[in-house]
């Protein structure tokens, strides 16, 4: 489904990573692993086309998604380090505002059922600026919810998010995983998932394996 192909990224005159190679099916999930600075949001970043790189390239569905840009966006989400979320916006108008970005427009009824899965239900009507970064963060695991694509891209998804919102986060992934979708996320806190999960370790010698989370 996707393919990274003989990726290189500097940053700053400095090599971050080269000749770096990897798949993703359905149903899989891949985090990239490695320490600050090893460049794991540069390769986010790279996988969305946010940023190009120096070499090497992505595919989608077998064609380069700089040909297959619709349909690869339309497939994806991401979802950066910071929440991109609006404080002068209500909870559910930022919702709005980021399925806008996806050409989405679905009913209160369905948004409002999100809401109250990420735990903030009674919170429509509240500005984002009134809210706690945990919060803020739970609009962007809605929005996750409700973006119907089959690739998830996640940077430290687990960023303010208390320990409920940590479980919660787990078990979207596992939800969406058995659906048949994918995921790519980076993270320095401990993910619990309990699956096959496959690992991508960015330093001076980039490897991959494969594991089974407990």
């Amino acid at each position: 489904m996707f393919e990274a192909k003989a990726l290189e990224c500097v940053r700053d005159d400095r090599l971050l990573f080269s000749d770096l190679s990897f798949t993703l099916g359905q149903a899989e999930v891949l985090q990239i692993e490695g320490s600050n600075g090893s460049g794991k949001t540069s390769l986010l970043r790279i996988i969305c086309g946010l940023r190009l790189p120096e070499a090497g390239q992505i595919l989608w569905q077998g064609e380069s998604v700089i040909t297959n840009r619709e349909d690869y966006y339309a497939n994806m989400v991401y979802i950066g380090h910071l929440p991109c979320v609006k404080a002068e916006l209500n909870v559910m108008e930022n919702v709005r505002a980021l399925l806008d970005t996806r050409s989405l427009s679905l009913d209160n009824e369905e948004i409002e059922a999100v809401l109250a899965k990420v735990g903030i239900a009674t919170y429509e009507d509240v500005a984002a600026k009134a809210l706690s970064s945990g919060q803020r963060r739970r609009i962007l695991l809605a929005f996750v919810s409700l973006a119907q694509a089959d690739m998830w891209i996640l940077d430290e998804p687990l960023t303010a998010l208390d320990v409920d919102g940590v479980a919660l986060m787990e078990s979207m992934i596992l939800a969406h995983k058995a659906a048949g979708g994918s995921v790519i996320f980076t993270t320095h806190h401990g993910m619990q998932l309990d699956c096959e999960m496959r690992s991508i370790q960015l330093g001076h010698a980039a490897r991959q394996q494969v594991e089974v989370m407990a």
